[in-house]
């Protein structure tokens, strides 16, 4: 695709919009860059399960968030521009900004805009559009400029793995323990590599799925169990036993063999994942709730309390997590190539959507606002 600066004397993009549960292609206004923003070229962005939720629930998420206080707020009988897991390219600055970064520069950024109006989440506003428009406006305190010779479309991966390198951190993972990720999409993929990329001494991944199974493998997974064929809390047991005197502490009621402290990363965030995790997880085990259940959950307190289950809830990254995950993407340190799996133009963002739904086929659908699908340019990389 040609990204040459196209003529933006008409004052208008072309964006794939989320309208009442649906997504359209159609024409905006080209966005303005305010005080301390800039206008910036979106060049790669990813399609991420939250981008799916929002269109298919928002109208029963939205109440739900302001209730909970986050700023995730949009209402979803008004059109909205999703896109938060982007790259993209300088193009102008607007009022008191320093230009620092030169204009044609690649950036990544925290997706979010403030505004006098108050914080605006890129990618889940009505008023500001996300990385599936042709343009976008970035604060410039945020942009972190994109290594030399790191393609844009690894890039843009940066926010969904930065997800995981936030979520290990708030584990912190106790010496020698054992890691047990339930569910291997793009968030519990995103956590197997931070886990690597923290030293764990033992990462075994759980999913339904082949593809995901091998996905997981490669992105440094020591073992796989598919749950159809065997409990993954048994192949725990089975990988993570330990010397007595090395062992993870045990009340007196509870027997069984001596394993490593061990520490479980729910990464499904669908009813009753997380109280099968606490039905299978060892006395002692430390929960992180990864996984965005977007419905009402249900579990048995006893299970959690007879075995002193810790429980964490983890969501987002800090702006440090954000720029470190950039520079282990660009570094090598964090894989993202194979995860991949297709790229569409804006007319392919539909079906993308539909595609998105069987875990064989996808795992990372990138999206180009300016490849012309009608070019045959939306294609398979894997």
């Amino acid at each position: 695709t040609d990204h040459q600066e196209p003529d933006r004397t008409g004052g208008h993009m072309r964006a794939a919009i989320a309208r009442r549960g649906e997504i359209v292609v159609d024409d905006l206004p080209t966005p303005e860059p305010g005080p301390g923003e800039v206008l910036v070229r979106t060049r790669a962005c990813g399609i991420c399960g939250s981008d799916l939720h929002a269109l298919h629930h928002g109208r029963r998420l939205a109440p739900l968030m302001r209730k909970a206080g986050s700023f995730f707020t949009a209402d979803p009988d008004l059109d909205l521009v999703p896109g938060h897991e982007f790259c993209a390219e300088v193009v102008d600055y607007g009022p008191g900004t320093t230009g620092q970064i030169p204009v044609g520069s690649l950036v990544c950024s925290e997706p979010a805009l403030f505004t006098p109006a108050g914080l605006e989440p890129i990618g889940f506003s009505n008023d500001v559009p996300g990385g599936y428009g042709q343009y976008m406006t970035l604060m410039e305190g945020l942009l972190v400029p994109v290594p030399n010779g790191l393609p844009a479309e690894h890039a843009a991966l940066t926010e969904p793995m930065a997800v995981g390198v936030h979520a290990v951190a708030k584990a912190e993972l106790p010496p020698g323990a054992a890691v047990l990720v339930v569910g291997c999409g793009p968030v519990g993929l995103a956590v197997i590599g931070a886990l690597k990329l923290a030293g764990a001494e033992q990462i075994i991944a759980a999913d339904f799925s082949p593809k995901r199974r091998s996905l997981a493998e490669a992105m440094g997974a020591d073992a796989v169990v598919d749950p159809a064929m065997m409990s993954p809390y048994e192949r725990f047991q089975d990988l993570a036993q330990v010397d007595p005197a090395r062992a993870a502490p045990r009340p007196i009621w509870r027997g069984g063999p001596s394993l490593r402290p061990q520490v479980i990363f729910e990464c499904v965030g669908v009813p009753g994942v997380l109280a099968s995790v606490l039905e299978g997880a060892e006395p002692g085990a430390r929960v992180v709730v990864v996984g965005v259940c977007m419905e009402q959950d249900h579990f048995e307190p006893i299970y959690a309390i007879n075995k002193e289950i810790e429980v964490r809830f983890v969501f987002g990254h800090s702006p440090d997590e954000f720029a470190a995950t950039l520079r282990h993407i660009a570094e090598g340190d964090l894989p993202v190539e194979d995860l991949i799996t297709a790229k569409v133009g804006l007319d392919g963002v539909a079906g993308a959507f539909e595609a998105l739904a069987d875990p064989e086929e996808h795992a990372k659908i990138l999206i180009d606002p300016w490849a012309d699908d009608s070019a045959d340019d939306s294609e398979e990389s894997s």
